[in-house]
């Protein structure tokens, strides 16, 4: 079954508690989060970058780096701007983001803890342009969000393809992965 994006969108900003007041906090910093795009793309690609593994991915004989580097820019002000009000367009494109990690192996191992060098990089970036806590607030909420998008991709591709090679059921699947989480 697809993961429908908006629920899951809706479901998300409630746990993380993003707020209207915090959209439009991003929404009135959209100028400054493009200005800091690319710094930021720097960082995260610089921490990804140091890992063998990783370098080899991003620096791929298809100039992939240079694509990445244009994605995050763009998805990084998007974050500001919500796209359309932080709805169905918002809500996919974060889920293709995330399938697109899956497709070319950057795994949460390595998102989660770049997306922290990020959140530590803007948080310096905040105070040395005097930007206020409710940014900071809002930021790492919709930081939050976006993670979440890419690491359930990876849950739902990788118990998408075991049950269409098994022919399990989801219930057997469930079951499967809490027995065998308790042995563990």
């Amino acid at each position: 079954m697809p993961l429908e994006t908006l629920a899951f969108l809706s479901t998300l900003e409630q746990r993380v508690g993003l707020t209207d007041e915090n959209k439009a906090t991003l929404k009135s910093q959209a100028d400054w989060g493009l200005q800091i795009a690319p710094e930021m793309a720097d960082h995260f690609y610089a921490y990804l970058g140091r890992d063998a593994e990783m370098s080899a991915i991003l620096h791929d004989e298809n100039g992939r780096i240079h694509r990445l580097r244009e994605t995050f820019i763009q998805w990084f002000h998007e974050m500001f701007t919500g796209m359309d009000d932080w709805g169905q367009a918002y809500a996919d494109r974060r889920w293709k983001i995330g399938l697109v990690h899956v497709r070319i192996g950057i795994g949460p191992q390595h998102v989660v803890p770049a997306m922290a060098t990020v959140i530590h990089e803007v948080e310096k970036r905040l105070q040395v342009d005097g930007q206020n806590q409710a940014l900071k607030e809002a930021l790492s909420r919709i930081c939050m969000i976006d993670l979440a998008f890419i690491e359930q991709a990876y849950v739902e591709v990788s118990s998408d393809a075991v049950l269409r090679e098994t022919g399990w059921t989801q219930g057997l699947f469930r079951r499967l992965i809490a027995t065998g989480a308790r042995s563990m």
